[in-house]
């Protein structure tokens, strides 16, 4: 039997990066997945997998419409929904406090909260009356940046400490019928992109040298790709595997504490 064996899904951000690699990987493990996503081009992406198992939304996690458009697709679709994987954010590519604007700083910080964090809430908000009848679990991407310093800038930073919190908080409110969690890889070669307001919406951390930063200064002394991660998702949303963890952030970063790259 397969590890997700019928276990229904919601995911924010499947198009790319850990997202999709967490869809194709769920898929074989037999879980039934909708996605919400919002880039129209990566939508058709995950359409074209073609699997009875995957549905996809088109949609912004910062509406709470569109999260409770996905919530009703899942239950349509599936019955049930089991697991809400909140997933979609923007790095800042540490920017510093110094080097933004007064009006950089305040849109800045309204677009990366309101991605970052907002829309894990209201994702988790509108799933929380299906997951309470399943007795589900939510998992939140969070980042090594929820620890440590030089995971990105200032703003960045604040919105995974803020991710840490939520995680928490949640634990204690939708206990005992729902499970709270969450994931913190580091960094990665993908087309994660930064805010508009800051003028970073076309650069992605991919264009830098992720990845010879993780070999340099990486416990593990190696490149890690999006799948390496998965891993831990796949234990979170097991239906029996994680029965008595809730309240908890996994560092899986494998980098230990950051260094500035020379």
């Amino acid at each position: 039997m397969r590890g997700l064996e019928g276990r229904v899904v919601l995911l924010t951000g499947g198009g790319s990066g850990v997202g999709r690699a967490i869809v194709e990987r769920f898929l074989d493990e037999g879980a039934r997945i909708v996605v919400l996503e919002r880039d129209p081009a990566k939508a058709a992406s995950l359409e074209a997998i073609g699997s009875g198992d995957l549905s996809v939304v088109t949609g912004d996690v910062t509406s709470y419409a569109d999260n409770e458009r996905a919530v009703a697709a899942a239950v349509d679709a599936f019955g049930r929904l089991d697991v809400f994987i909140g997933n979609v954010g923007l790095w800042d590519f540490s920017r510093a406090l110094v080097d933004l604007s007064p009006t950089e700083l305040e849109a800045g910080f309204r677009e990366l909260f309101a991605v970052n964090v907002l829309g894990y809430l209201l994702g988790a908000r509108a799933a929380a009356a299906a997951l309470r009848e399943s007795r589900g679990t939510v998992i939140l991407t969070l980042s090594n940046a929820s620890f440590y310093p030089q995971g990105g800038g200032v703003l960045y930073t604040a919105t995974k400490h803020a991710g840490l919190g939520v995680v928490r908080q949640l634990a204690y409110e939708l206990a005992p019928e729902i499970r709270v969690n969450g994931v913190a890889p580091g960094g990665m070669a993908t087309n994660l992109s930064g805010p508009k307001s800051l003028g970073l919406d076309q650069q992605q951390i991919k264009d830098i040298p992720i990845q010879d930063y993780q070999e340099k200064y990486s416990a593990l002394e190696r490149v890690i790709e999006p799948a390496d991660y998965v891993g831990t998702y796949i234990l979170l949303a097991s239906s029996h595997d994680a029965l008595t963890v809730t309240g908890t952030v996994f560092d899986i970063s494998a980098a230990g504490t950051p260094q500035r790259p020379q």
